[in-house]
């Protein structure tokens, strides 16, 4: 189990940031006060992660680049997952929840390649200028601007750890206790400024401002 780093001054607290260039220049001045860290590559999912990711980039100096991951929806719903699919194919499912659901094979097979299709579809719109750089021993900071379930995050561990980082950090604003544990037996490190325990939580709860940023937001700040 990797370790876990937080912020003790920001347990169990909500509304820590004014939004995710906050929380992401927030996350990444506190990252400088770790040890060194040599190397560094900074990773982020969109959409949310992108703002997260350059602020900690800017930060750090180092590179920044995209991991495209997404939730696979449990059908009939807009935003609940059962598990999450990567950039290189990687498919991973929560068994447990999905046998909750009681979905069928087929039902699984369906979300998964329209899944496949909608990551197909962002890694050609974010990403046509856009290689990943070269993460072999290199210090890969993957981040986005919380974890909630924490599937999405660990669809994009299993990635990286195949291309061969010299240590994997994962970098969040915010995130669950439950998740934070989970995650944390993945990497090397698991940094969170803000955990939170309890039955009920949601990132939006860490931001006085947020919502959900759009395909051109996303690009703009790609661009910027």
């Amino acid at each position: 189990m990797g370790e876990i780093v937080d912020d003790p001054l920001l347990r169990e607290r909500t509304r820590v940031f004014s939004g995710r260039h906050d929380a992401g220049r927030t996350l990444g001045a506190f990252l400088l006060s770790l040890p060194s860290i040599t190397q560094p590559l900074v990773l982020a999912i969109p959409a949310g992660g992108v703002p997260v990711g350059k602020e900690i980039a800017a930060a750090l100096g180092a590179p920044f680049s995209l991991a495209i991951v997404r939730k696979v929806r449990i059908p009939g719903t807009t935003e609940s997952g059962f598990g999450a699919v990567a950039w290189d194919g990687t498919v991973l499912i929560n068994e447990r929840l999905r046998q909750v659901l009681g979905l069928t094979e087929d039902q699984v097979g369906r979300a998964v390649e329209e899944t496949k299709a909608n990551v197909a579809e962002r890694v050609a719109r974010f990403c046509r200028r856009r290689e990943m750089p070269p993460v072999r021993v290199k210090t890969v900071i993957l981040t986005d601007d919380g974890l909630a379930s924490g599937f999405t995050m660990l669809a994009a561990i299993r990635c990286v750890r195949d291309l061969g980082p010299s240590n994997l950090i994962v970098a969040v604003p915010t995130a669950s206790l439950s998740s934070a544990e989970m995650v944390s037996r993945e990497v090397d490190q698991l940094v969170c400024l803000n955990i939170r325990s309890g039955q009920s939580f949601a990132v939006a709860d860490a931001y006085d401002e947020w919502y959900d940023l759009e395909d051109r937001e996303v690009l703009a700040e790609l661009g910027s």
